[in-house]
């Protein structure tokens, strides 16, 4: 699953770590598992990571000194919303801005 498509006109690197996080929405996902799911540099996700924080697009919870990575409600796409883009994600793909 993506994040909602207001949400996608992000870094490559952030928009993966988003994507990533939004498809381990109910259990959340360490920084182990993040890195592991992203392909790109420990650097990139850190700051992925700090600048989606930064954005308040993800949270993080410290339990049983476990730290779990969680999206924001309100990137998680509606259960309406389908996986085909729309003609605006289709135009922001083909098109270099």
């Amino acid at each position: 699953m993506q994040a909602k498509s207001t949400y996608r006109d992000r870094d490559e690197t952030e928009l993966a770590v988003l994507d990533t996080l939004v498809d381990a929405r109910e259990e959340g996902l360490t920084i182990f598992e993040v890195r592991a799911s992203v392909d790109a540099s420990i650097d990139d996700i850190e700051e992925s990571l700090a600048a989606l924080k930064a954005d308040d697009l993800i949270r993080v919870t410290n339990a049983d000194s476990e730290t779990r990575i969680y999206p924001r409600d309100r990137v998680i796409p509606d259960d309406e919303e389908t996986d085909d883009p729309s003609v605006v994600d289709a135009l922001r793909e083909r098109l270099p801005f």
